[in-house]
């Protein structure tokens, strides 16, 4: 077992995630290797690692939005790391895919955050991701057998608006949100307030709000992890604004917005919207990169004492 013993790691950066990993390589002290994938006109994948992996720790970087077209490209890159003779194989995922469906709601139902993760930990010996989708699963233990950290972006969400908003008080879009909003709230030292948020469907959502009267001189911030189709932020906007208060600025930790999503907060009335670069998006302001460096480097046996 060589899990005790330093080694020397290697960056690998998955197609799509070039910058992350340039990111990770620099903030790690690692050197970023060489990645050769194309897609062949039957669609499959050619892929080559063009750096030795022999007697390394490999780091593989894909940040998983869009994850159907990423996962067997990533499943052969960590095959391949493998077989060329890496001593572990870990993946640093900012944004984790396929955590909402958590349970079966319908006979029939795939649960694939269960499938997901069980074919990840097949392939990767630990993973690093940044505020995974946690309802009903309490840790990623539940589901994924390797080793696994979970870095929260509320520290850098707090600096963000701490350095750039005056008199913020954080709202949090639905009662799930509350002990997340409150820490980065704390953090800013700032109020909070939460949301109550009733879903008609995907896309049909009805936010109400508390009495918030109290805050007509603050500015308010809207703080949400994952924002996709956009419309619980948006409802949540608009209740803020018929209320009098100042035009909100929207939070997201991770973005997989859709080509409206910005706008529609914008035309909602929203003064400003700012996301973390846990996915690639022209919002992406919030640097939270540095934060995972600790856990790659235990997980990647960087800083371990020799046995």
């Amino acid at each position: 077992d060589d899990r005790g013993l330093a080694v020397s790691g290697v960056v690998l950066a998955m197609p799509g995630s070039g910058g992350l990993g340039q990111r990770v390589s620099e903030l790690a002290a690692m050197p970023l290797g060489v990645v050769e994938s194309r897609r062949f006109p039957d669609d499959e994948t050619y892929l080559r690692i063009g750096t030795a992996c022999a007697g390394q720790s490999v780091v593989l970087v894909c940040t998983l939005d869009r994850p159907d077209r990423k996962l067997l490209p990533l499943v052969f890159l960590a095959d391949a790391a493998r077989a060329m003779g890496a001593v572990r194989v870990g993946l640093v995922a900012p944004y984790l895919a396929y955590m909402r469906q958590d349970r079966q709601f319908h006979p029939g139902e795939a649960v694939t955050s269960r499938t997901f993760a069980a074919l990840l930990s097949r392939y990767v010996d630990w993973l690093v991701t940044i505020d995974p989708h946690l309802h009903r699963y309490h840790a990623l233990t539940e589901i994924y057998s390797v080793p696994s950290r979970v870095v929260h972006a509320a520290p850098a969400l707090s600096a963000w608006m701490a350095a750039h908003v005056e008199r913020p008080v954080v709202v949090g879009p639905d009662e799930e949100s509350a002990q997340w909003v409150q820490e980065v709230a704390d953090r800013a030292g700032a109020p909070f307030v939460v949301m109550r948020k009733t879903r008609h469907g995907d896309r049909a959502v009805e936010v109400s709000a508390p009495d918030i009267s109290a805050y007509r001189t603050h500015t308010p911030v809207v703080v949400d992890d994952v924002v996709s189709s956009g419309r619980t932020m948006v409802e949540t906007v608009k209740r803020l604004v018929a209320t009098g208060l100042r035009a909100p600025v929207c939070l997201a930790v991770h973005a997989l917005f859709s080509e409206s999503v910005e706008q529609a907060l914008r035309d909602a009335g929203a003064a400003q919207v700012v996301t973390t670069t846990s996915v690639s998006h022209a919002t992406s302001q919030i640097d939270i990169l540095p934060l995972l460096v600790p856990a790659i480097r235990e997980l990647a046996g960087l800083d371990a004492a020799p046995a």
